[in-house]
């Protein structure tokens, strides 16, 4: 008897393998690629998908888009799967990573039958090693302090968006909000967009009235309505506890056994609360933001002192009043200093917006966090653009944190692609073909530009590789809103090379691991089989 491992399969397991499971693999990428071609460029439409819950989705995100289709393919979870890791890494090209990876499938499609897979795989990598290297002689550095260049980098990610028609406000928003969260620590540079630059959505209004906060704005009203509504210079206190007396975690019983002891625990709640409120007022503030709430009595002695309270603040939003005004927060009372108190806000007030109330921090002298104010028409309009806009203030960021630029429309790609296909020719064996489609492939994003555009793709594209062949220039792209070419330095449109190195990475490497997979075991019941017994027996 041998001594290896023994494979017991149920009636209910199925295996697949060989040639079909990468073929099976490939037409999955390719139908979710095709699901989103038509949402790539300035032209791109949109989708409109319905949720579980009945909610409806309006985008042309890649990733908003993937999020929302159920699947039961696992090559096509592994496509959805690199949009979503594309989105949070650099935040935009989730569309292009997945046109880009299908097509590099697509390609690999006529080798699969000829050669073995890894042959394939060794021709990929070598390509995508040579990808980012041209990636990095093209690139071009940027001066990040260049207010108009930056706008033009930002006015690039957002063109293919529904927020396009509202570009200037938009780019000057994500520019203004990625800057003032920027901080420098021990020599490094720091952008943590989604903790301090908050979006609210406040459906009324128009698009115009969106603005950066140069402080905080928090969905809360003044705990007691005769305390002050507007404060010049507030001196701010932030707390994470409770202003209220302690009671039990759970049911607690107390025996009293005399008539003056109920009075006596009466006296001692009282006392504890005057306490608490004698070391907050020992402090002068104006203004304390809690994350707990405020008993009544402590309201009352804190209007006396004429502070004005706020309670039941979420955590993030504490964190960002601190960083805005410059306070600490303390977790007790009787910790307070002087030290603890945020001086940095020029004004508090408290506004009503359509039938809410919203409290302002603004006017801080060095914010390090901010809020975006966004009105529009409605719920789904206000979610499209906030989606548009973290796009905007994600590629600003890695600007800022990579200052290197590449020419947009589809220039790069077909740049890098003619580069790869020169290197092919000096390639020997049968590597150099999966090799030359690699570089093919790179094609199907001005391809598709061109498509959305409506013009000649045929014609178009020709005349394209044509211009990257004679003129040696790198810069020339498909313009997505004419569909003729264009000299993309010239247009204006850039992209970040954090992004289009990230897109690179991603594609080929989901290519690679499903061209990898030559088995798909699969050990699901079918409900039919449930009823019947179908479990029984073994092969």
């Amino acid at each position: 008897m041998l001594g290896g491992p023994v494979l017991v399969l149920n009636q209910n397991i199925k295996r697949e393998s060989g040639r079909k499971v990468q073929t099976g693999n490939i037409s999955a990428a390719k139908t979710i690629a095709d699901i989103i071609r038509t949402c790539l460029g300035p032209r791109a439409m949109m989708k409109m998908l319905l949720d579980p819950m009945g909610g409806i989705v309006m985008t042309n995100d890649g990733n908003a888009i993937l999020r929302e289709i159920q699947v039961q393919h696992p090559a096509a979870k592994s496509m959805i799967e690199i949009s979503r890791t594309q989105d949070e890494e650099v935040g935009d090209g989730t569309t292009s990573v997945i046109i880009l990876a299908g097509e590099m499938l697509s390609v690999a499609e006529q080798f699969v039958q000829q050669m073995h897979p890894t042959v394939i795989i060794s021709a990929y990598r070598q390509a995508l090693d040579d990808m980012l290297e041209t990636l990095q002689d093209i690139s071009t550095p940027v001066d990040v302090n260049d207010r108009e260049m930056m706008l033009k980098i930002i006015h690039s990610a957002i063109n293919t968006k529904a927020l396009s028609r509202w570009s200037g406000l938009a780019c000057s928003i994500a520019l203004d909000a990625t800057r003032t969260v920027e901080t420098h620590s021990n020599g490094r540079k720091e952008i943590d967009i989604k903790k301090y630059a908050k979006v609210e959505k406040v459906p009324g209004g128009i698009i115009e009235d969106s603005c950066v906060l140069s402080g905080v704005m928090v969905n809360k009203d003044v705990t007691h309505p005769s305390m002050r509504r507007i404060i010049q210079n507030p001196r701010i206190v932030l707390l994470d506890c409770s202003l209220e007396y302690k009671k039990g975690e759970s049911q607690t019983d107390i025996e009293i056994t005399r008539e003056e002891d109920f009075t006596r625990i009466l006296q001692m709640e009282e006392e504890y609360i005057l306490q608490i409120c004698d070391d907050i007022i020992s402090v002068k503030p104006d203004l304390v933001f809690t994350e707990k709430g405020v008993s009544d009595l402590a309201q009352h002695y804190l209007m006396k002192a004429n502070i004005t309270a706020i309670r039941r603040i979420r955590k993030t939003d504490n964190h960002r009043i601190a960083r805005a005004c410059g306070a600490r927060i303390a977790s007790r009372t009787d910790e307070l200093r002087e030290d603890y108190v945020g001086t940095g806000a020029g004004l508090f007030e408290v506004k009503k917006i359509g039938d809410e109330y919203f409290t302002f921090v603004t006017e801080c002298k060095d914010p390090k966090a901010c809020t975006i104010l966004l009105r529009g028409a409605s719920k789904e309009i206000l979610a499209e653009v906030e989606r548009n806009l973290q796009d905007a203030m994600q590629v600003c960021r890695n600007v800022l944190l990579q200052p290197c630029l590449l020419p947009g429309g589809g220039a790069v790609e077909m740049a890098v692609s003619q580069r790869l296909t020169e290197r092919s020719r000096l390639l020997t064996g049968v590597e150099q073909w999966p090799y030359r489609a690699a570089a093919l492939a790179l094609e199907v994003l001005p391809r598709t530009l061109i498509q959305n555009c409506g013009a000649s793709t045929i014609r178009t594209l020709t005349s394209l590789r044509a211009k990257h062949s004679q003129e040696k220039s790198s810069a020339w792209g498909v313009n997505g809103e004419t569909g003729t070419l264009a000299d993309m330095e010239t247009l204006g449109i850039w992209e970040p090379l954090a992004v289009k190195a990230q897109t690179y990475k991603t594609a080929v490497e989901t290519a690679i691991l499903l061209l990898r997979i030559d088995d798909i075991v699969s050990g699901h019941k079918k409900k039919g089989e449930e009823q019947t017994g179908g479990g029984q027996g073994a092969e």
